[in-house]
């Protein structure tokens, strides 16, 4: 083998074409031999009283993690068991109220028809996914998929490519039609992905983000302009939330007010906040998802929003920038 190898742009644009030729030929054959075996088999999972149990070695066996992966997190409770290390230990993960997801694309790995004989022991259904039809795994399998594929992208026809890839979108179409089967939304993958960006947008309410207490600017109504100006700079919230003596707010002071009521009377040195604050002030609930209030203070082209309680009375204040901290936005 060369160990300096090289190849011209049109040879590798060649080559990259020539293997996803080959992998859709292999889906498009996938799709063509679509059965009633496919649509048992989701029937069994869906059906399933524990969890999926997927399995293989190798490639196969990497295939079989993602699948695994998939499962899980939409809606069907799955993990993956390495066919080595079951041998040696791990099939104690397996229940006889499991399923049994086994991937080979032989059909003849030794280590799973050793699962196999366990499995069926155990009274665990087993479906396989396998490109030989006659192969060991197959015929003992309570339900086998037909994933062959004409050819491997290799031009050896040796390392597994299309192979693989048809496993690997047929796991996923049983992932997505017990999806779909269990009505799984979008609340339900959030609560499956806390960490990730829907997870955040989904799951962080206006109360996980908001500031409250000693962190909100707050000036009585009878308060000076200049009083208000201290609040504003000591809270850093761009603003201060104007109170009527039962913490009722009836206004807030912002930036562009302070900008507006200098246009407007000069000298502010004497002016009570009433005379300058806007009336009204947008706010949101405690509990609504924090991307709720996101959704309002752009539409009506806010940097902040107060938070108040049933009775209307204050409980906390949003920045923009806190949904920005919060990467809800």
């Amino acid at each position: 083998m060369n160990t300096r190898p090289h190849a011209r742009a049109e040879d590798i644009r060649a080559s990259a074409q020539h293997s996803f030729d080959i992998e859709i030929a292999a889906l498009q054959a996938l799709r063509g031999r679509l059965d009633d075996r496919f649509v048992e088999a989701v029937q069994m999972i869906l059906t399933c009283r524990e969890r999926v149990v997927v399995t293989g070695i190798g490639k196969s066996g990497h295939i079989a993690r993602k699948i695994a992966a998939t499962l899980a997190s939409t809606g069907t409770p799955a993990f993956f068991m390495h066919a080595a290390e079951a041998i040696h230990g791990d099939l104690g993960m397996l229940t006889g109220q499991d399923i049994l997801l086994a991937i080979s694309y032989s059909g003849s790995a030794q280590e799973l028809i050793t699962i196999l004989s366990v499995a069926k022991r155990m009274g665990t259904r087993i479906i396989a996914i396998t490109g030989n039809p006659e192969s060991e795994l197959a015929q003992n399998a309570d339900l086998a998929l037909d994933a062959a594929v004409a050819q491997e992208a290799c031009p050896l026809n040796l390392a597994p490519t299309a192979s693989t890839t048809a496993a690997l979108v047929l796991g996923d179409a049983i992932a997505v039609a017990c999806l779909e089967a269990r009505g799984f939304n979008q609340d339900d993958f959030a609560r499956s992905h806390p960490g990730g960006a829907l997870g955040r947008r989904l799951l962080t309410s206006v109360s996980d983000i908001m500031r409250h207490g000693a962190a909100l600017p707050i000036v009585l109504e009878q308060a000076l302009i200049p009083d208000a100006l201290a609040e504003m700079s000591s809270k850093g919230m761009g603003m201060t939330i104007v109170v009527d003596a039962q913490r009722h707010p009836i206004g807030i002071f912002t930036d562009g007010d302070l900008r507006r009521v200098i246009a407007r009377y000069g000298d502010i040195r004497k002016l009570p906040v009433t005379e300058g604050m806007s009336r009204h002030p947008k706010s949101v609930s405690p509990g609504a998802p924090a991307i709720e209030a996101a959704s309002q203070m752009d539409a009506h082209k806010l940097n902040q929003m107060l938070v108040l309680d049933d009775d209307g009375l204050l409980l906390g204040a949003l920045h923009m920038h806190d949904l920005l901290a919060a990467k809800v936005i």
